[in-house]
C-alpha cells in the first residue's frame, strides 16, 4: 500500500512538474524575410531568453506576399513588426492595432545619390529624378520635398519622383540620380556593386528631421483587454529587448544565429554580419519604450504625406513596456 502511495505521489509530482514547465505560446509575425533586421528576436529565442520568461515563441518570417497586419488580425500571430506609417494607415482604415513597444530608436532610411551627378546638398535636387519605394515608404521623401518647396511632378524648379523596386538597379543603371536605401541593406548593395563611399552622397532621413518610426511591435486592442495576454506580451517584450541588447554586444554571434534560422539559404555571413552591425546602431539606447515626440513627428509626416487624414488616437500604449521594465 505504501508503494502504491509513493507511486501515486511521484506521478502527481511529475504531473505538477510538467505543468510548471509548460510554456505559454506566442507567435511573432515579422515584416520581412529572416535577416539581421530582426536579429534580437532570433537571439532571444536561441539564448533561451523567451524560455526564461515562460514563453514558447514562434517567429514567422515575412515576405513580399505577406501582409503582417492581416496575419495579426486573422489570428495567425499575437504580435507583429511594422513601420509606424503603414500601421497608422491600417488603423485609420479600421484595423484595431496598437504599438506596444519600439525597439528601434532610430530610422535606417536614407537617400543615396551618385556624386557624379553633382548632388552635394538638398539645394541640388531640382532637375533630378529621385527613386523611392512606395507602399508608404515614399511618404517621408514627399514630406521632405514639400518642406523644401520642390514640386515632385518634374516641373521647373522641382524633382521627379520615380517608383522603384526594392533594389538599387535604377541607381546603378543611372535611371535615377538618387535612390531610397536602408543603412543596413541597399546601401551595401551599391558598395558591393563596385562603388565606394567616396562615389556617393547620402542623406539620412534621421539627420534631415523627416524620419518615421520603424520596426515597432504591434498587437490588437482585443489582446490588450486580456490580462493574461498582457502579461505574456510584457514578458515577450522584456525577453526581446534582452535579445536586442545581447545582439548589440555580440554582433557576429547574433548574425550567426540569424543565419541558422534562415530556411531559404539566401543570406550570406558577410551580408548578415554587416547588416547586424548597422541594425544595432538603430536599437542602441532603446529600452523598448516608445518616445512620444518621435511618435508625434512620425504621425505628422504620415499625415502630411496623405496616408492618414487625422491625428491618430489610441495608436500606442506604454502599458506593456511599463510592465516589462518593472
Amino acid at each position: 500500500m505504501k508503494n502504491i502511495t509513493k507511486i501515486a505521489a511521484g506521478a502527481a509530482l511529475g504531473l505538477w512538474g510538467g505543468m510548471a514547465q509548460a510554456q505559454d505560446e506566442l507567435t511573432l509575425q515579422l515584416k520581412w524575410v529572416t535577416q539581421a533586421q530582426f536579429g534580437g528576436y532570433y537571439v532571444a529565442k536561441d539564448k533561451g531568453f523567451y524560455e526564461e520568461e515562460g514563453l514558447d515563441v514562434t517567429i514567422k518570417p515575412g515576405g513580399p506576399d505577406i501582409a503582417p497586419v492581416q496575419v495579426l488580425l486573422g489570428g495567425g500571430a499575437d504580435v507583429m513588426v511594422d513601420w509606424l506609417p503603414s500601421a497608422l494607415a491600417a488603423r485609420e482604415k479600421g484595423a484595431p492595432i496598437v504599438n506596444i513597444a519600439q525597439p528601434f530608436a532610430k530610422s535606417g532610411l536614407m537617400l543615396t545619390c551618385l556624386k557624379e551627378h553633382g548632388i552635394e546638398s538638398p539645394e541640388d535636387f531640382p532637375g533630378n529624378t529621385l527613386g523611392t519605394w512606395f507602399f508608404g515608404n515614399e511618404i517621408p521623401l514627399l514630406s521632405w520635398m514639400g518642406k523644401l518647396g520642390y514640386p515632385t511632378d518634374g516641373s521647373d524648379g522641382g524633382v521627379t519622383i520615380q517608383k522603384i523596386n526594392f533594389n538599387v538597379d535604377p541607381l546603378l543603371q543611372k535611371q535615377v540620380e538618387c535612390a531610397t536605401t536602408m543603412t543596413y541593406n541597399e546601401y551595401w548593395q551599391v558598395i558591393d556593386a563596385g562603388l565606394t563611399p567616396e562615389d556617393l552622397v547620402v542623406f539620412k532621413y534621421e539627420d534631415e528631421g523627416i524620419s518615421t518610426l520603424e520596426d515597432g511591435l504591434y498587437t490588437t486592442e482585443e489582446n490588450l483587454e486580456d490580462p493574461e495576454m498582457v502579461d505574456k506580451l510584457a514578458r515577450f517584450v522584456r525577453a526581446s529587448m534582452k535579445g536586442w541588447k545581447y545582439a548589440e554586444e555580440n554582433v557576429e554571434e547574433a548574425a550567426e544565429i540569424v543565419l541558422e534560422n534562415d530556411q531559404t539559404g539566401a543570406q550570406t555571413e558577410k551580408h548578415q554580419t554587416r547588416m547586424m552591425g548597422e541594425i544595432v546602431k538603430l536599437t542602441k539606447g532603446s529600452d523598448g519604450r516608445l518616445d512620444e515626440a518621435a511618435f508625434d513627428r512620425s504621425a505628422a509626416i504620415t499625415m502630411e504625406g496623405g496616408m492618414i487624414t487625422k491625428e491618430p488616437e489610441g495608436a500606442w500604449t506604454h502599458d506593456i513596456t511599463d510592465k516589462a521594465l518593472q
